[in-house]
């Protein structure tokens, strides 16, 4: 059995906080604000898992309200995720991304990222396709408000 998944998540750009995306520290002036490291990017991966295996979202698993998910690295949070889609018996066949991102340009990081991902999902780099695009200056991302994510999911059923 087949099954996919699509997830998108945003997050708003501010001062005094680290950007992190796919697990990989990207120099910027700003980072973005969230409960957890707010890495965009793993998010939209983990709610495209989730809801591949029918299994929620993000916010059901790891609410914001709880505070043991403070600063959580979102890495870590993307483990358990494919832990829990494995022990309903799925895999993941592939994993497709665009970050949607004014500024900072990502390209020099995308291989660190598809790496970071490809380890913590233990699957192989060939099976995740990460890109990277602007808004041509439009909308708050535009304007260097804050950075998006798409991903969509294909899980195979293997039991």
């Amino acid at each position: 059995m087949l099954r996919v998944g699509q997830g998108f998540d945003f997050h708003k750009l501010v001062s005094g906080r680290r950007l992190i995306l796919a697990g990989v520290h990207v120099s910027y002036e700003k980072g973005l604000d969230g409960h957890s490291d707010a890495d965009v990017l793993t998010h939209s991966v983990m709610d495209a898992l989730l809801g591949a295996a029918g299994l929620g979202d993000i916010g059901l698993h790891f609410p914001d309200t709880d505070q043991q998910f403070k600063d959580a690295d979102s890495m870590e949070l993307l483990k358990k995720v494919c832990r829990l889609i494995r022990e309903k018996g799925f895999e993941i066949e592939n994993v497709d991304i665009t970050i949607f991102a004014q500024e900072p340009k990502l390209h020099p990081y995308r291989k660190t990222m598809e790496d970071n991902l490809a380890h913590a999902m233990g699957i192989s780099n060939d099976r995740i396709n990460l890109k990277a695009t602007t808004t041509e200056k439009l909308g708050f991302i535009g304007r260097r408000e804050g950075l998006g994510s798409s991903a969509i999911v294909l899980l195979i059923q293997k039991h």
